[in-house]
């Protein structure tokens, strides 16, 4: 039987996109799956499917910070959440930082994985501030790449490669149906199936025919 495609489309501005990465990057070597990460933009899928970031609602805004710590735990991905964040998400853009992603997915897709993973810890673990050219050449180097390369990248990211490239993985995982992220996409049975949510990878298994082992499962042997 062959391996199951699974796509994750993901922005690193969305906290529930950290949890489903690090749990599909477990489950990657434990499920029969070839995973694929697709960066793309999250500003664009809610400007195109009219929908609006969860904390705006007051309520559910106060229900988040509750179980996004909660998941955290669970997950074991170090998430740092308070009130504060709400505010500095909706005034932070990540539109440059998914492209430099992007170009990094384009021509080191090597370093896609750690250089994700870096960007998430500095948003959401550290509370800095991704959308400055500084800050994204910090990251590049703590996820490995040479100063040479990352300056490289940052010039690459005002493209219109690039630019094209974000724009049309964002309009594919539109066209899958997604509204906001994660938006897991897996190939089953000759259909795609668009899973929304962090929360959805025991379903995911359950379709695909695979074995939840929990969210931080014992690697094989």
């Amino acid at each position: 039987m062959g391996r199951t495609l699974v796509e994750l489309f993901y922005d690193v501005v969305s906290p529930y996109s950290w949890l489903g990465f690090e749990v599909l990057c477990r489950y990657q070597h434990i499920w029969n799956i070839d995973l694929r990460f697709h960066p793309a933009f999250l500003g664009g899928i809610m400007q195109a499917t009219g929908n609006k970031p969860p904390a705006m609602l007051p309520k559910r805004a106060e229900y988040m910070l509750k179980d996004i710590k909660r998941m955290a735990k669970y997950y074991q991905v170090p998430v740092q959440i308070s009130e504060n964040d709400f505010q500095r998400v909706l005034g932070t853009g990540t539109l440059g930082a998914m492209r430099f992603i992007t170009a990094i997915d384009m021509t080191q897709p090597q370093y896609l994985e750690p250089l994700s993973r870096e960007f998430w810890l500095r948003f959401w673990s550290q509370h800095e501030d991704i959308s400055q050219p500084e800050n994204i050449l910090a990251v590049a180097r703590q996820a490995g790449l040479s100063s040479e390369l990352a300056q490289k990248l940052l010039e690459m990211i005002s493209s219109p490669a690039v630019k094209n490239r974000l724009r049309e993985t964002t309009e594919e995982a539109i066209k899958y149906g997604a509204f906001g992220m994660p938006a897991v996409v897996a190939h089953f049975n000759g259909e795609p199936h668009l899973f929304f949510g962090s929360d959805r990878l025991e379903l995911l298994g359950s379709v695909i025919g695979e074995k939840w082992l929990g969210p931080v499962p014992s690697p094989k042997m």
